[in-house]
């Protein structure tokens, strides 16, 4: 494949991996915030630091993964392998970011689990009948 044909290629897949990880970053922690509120009993700078934290990371995961996957190794110098090739790097992208927020709401959701349990009903001891 000619450089300027590659070139096209990095152009389209980056803006595009970038912007995919951005949206779905931005929807799971603006919603992920409630739940974060829920683990940590209402104790917002809490809730809010970890939501925060638990965001860096899944653009460090997601960006990192993005540039890893960059390459491209088309021996066709048409715009179809191009084209070919976009959408098995964008397709194969976005499977990883479903895997990877699907595995932030287990995340969520087991934190929630384990706040409920950590919370142990009073006992209430009735005095000598």
């Amino acid at each position: 494949m000619e450089t300027s044909k590659i070139l096209i290629g990095y152009a389209i897949y980056l803006p595009v991996a970038l912007t995919l990880t951005f949206i779905v970053s931005k929807t799971l922690f603006k919603n992920g915030k409630i739940f974060m509120l829920d683990i940590f009993k209402g104790r917002e700078d809490i809730a809010n630091a970890t939501n925060h934290l638990f965001e860096t990371g899944f653009y460090l995961l997601n960006v990192g993964f993005a540039l890893m996957i960059l390459q491209m190794s088309v021996y066709d110098n048409t715009y179809q392998t191009l084209v070919e090739e976009l959408s098995y790097k964008i397709g194969g992208f976005a499977i990883y970011l479903g895997i990877m927020l699907f595995l932030n709401l287990y995340f969520f959701f087991r934190g929630k689990r384990k706040a409920k349990e950590s919370q142990s009903p009073e006992r209430i001891v009735y005095k000598g009948q």
